[in-house]
């Protein structure tokens, strides 16, 4: 049966403190997710001191005055942070893994064999870091916010050439905007990925609420990336596009369900579940009135009702015209 890898990305979320970290593991294992992500950075590597923050951002942080690097700078994790975090997944079971976005952060990632990289829509045109990640050859999953086909095609020949092989590459299709307005989602683009590179194809969501990604495994994602939190009122970039605990549990729920509803064959054919149902919800041929033997069959004296144990009405216009063989009683079923 499929089996959709639902991601629960974490991100920044924690808000740098490692306690509220582990208590997003622990929804995460609640919720039956397959991996949480974290981010590893450093803010001098990743961002210029001058740089602004995006316009969600300065409105979901309410610090305008704030750069990118003052506000990253706080949602650091540390390798000690990284270890203990790895270990506590361990404990409960849950896979781990982190977004790099500098290459001091891919070389420790590396270190740690987690053999699952994801590269963010922010750095598909970065094509140093999409050369590093390719060298590895692991499993990789590309984001492709902010991207037309032009952007994809290029991060996507970037990494073939220089050593990740087609069946390590996933893409997900995304839109970069958090939250997304439903009508940007153009949940089609996915499928128009699998068309061009013939690779797996999947999902990362930015809009409010399950629905859409539920809607992309039912279009055949075989990845779905959601941001979760704690709460969203707390302060922070991401928590006012995230998903609380109960509505990450709603969603694996419902992929769950999903997954099986579009795990059949294709072909069209009676359930086992419903064969049961065939002669209690079908009808019959039986007798309008009451019949006596060798009265003319017509539309006035039978008719159609339940059950489905008898004369099918497919046979109508067989049965019309022929003499009863026997009395019938009202509502009793036709005998030939």
């Amino acid at each position: 049966m499929k089996h959709t890898l639902i991601i629960a990305e974490a991100g920044v979320n924690h808000n740098g403190s490692l306690d509220l970290a582990k208590q997003l593991v622990d929804k995460a294992v609640d919720a039956g997710v397959d991996y949480i992500k974290f981010q590893t950075f450093k803010a001098e590597k990743l961002v210029t001191k001058a740089a602004k923050q995006a316009e969600y951002q300065q409105k979901n942080i309410g610090k305008e005055g704030d750069s990118q690097y003052q506000m990253l700078k706080k949602l650091e994790l540390s390798p000690e942070e990284h270890q203990l975090l790895i270990e506590y997944c361990n404990k409960l079971g849950i896979k781990f893994f982190s977004t790099a976005f500098d290459f001091d952060s891919m070389d420790y990632l590396h270190s740690l064999n987690l053999g699952l990289w994801k590269i963010p829509s922010g750095e598909v045109t970065n094509y140093p870091f999409l050369k590093r990640i390719a060298q590895y050859n692991e499993k990789t999953i590309l984001s492709t916010g902010m991207c037309d086909m032009e952007d994809v095609r290029a991060a996507v020949n970037a990494l073939y050439k220089n050593g990740l092989s087609k069946e390590n590459l996933i893409l997900l299709h995304c839109n970069t905007e958090y939250p997304t307005p439903f009508e940007d989602v153009n949940l089609k683009a996915m499928e128009a990925l699998r068309h061009e590179f013939g690779v797996e194809v999947g999902y990362s969501d930015h809009t409010k609420g399950i629905e859409v990604p539920i809607a992309a495994v039912a279009l055949g994602a075989t990845v779905i990336e959601k941001h979760f939190t704690l709460d969203r009122t707390l302060p922070g970039p991401d928590h006012k596009a995230s998903l609380e605990p109960d509505e990450l549990k709603a969603m694996v729920s419902a992929i769950r369900n999903i997954e099986k509803a579009v795990d059949g064959d294709g072909t069209k054919h009676v359930s086992d579940s419903e064969r049961k149902n065939i002669a209690i919800a079908r009808k019959s041929i039986v007798a309008a009135t009451n019949i006596k033997k060798g009265e003319i069959l017509t539309e006035e004296n039978i008719t159609v009702k339940r059950p489905g144990t008898g004369i099918s009405p497919m046979r109508w216009e067989e049965i019309l015209g022929m003499k009863a063989k026997r009395d019938f009683n009202e509502d009793e079923l036709i005998e030939l």
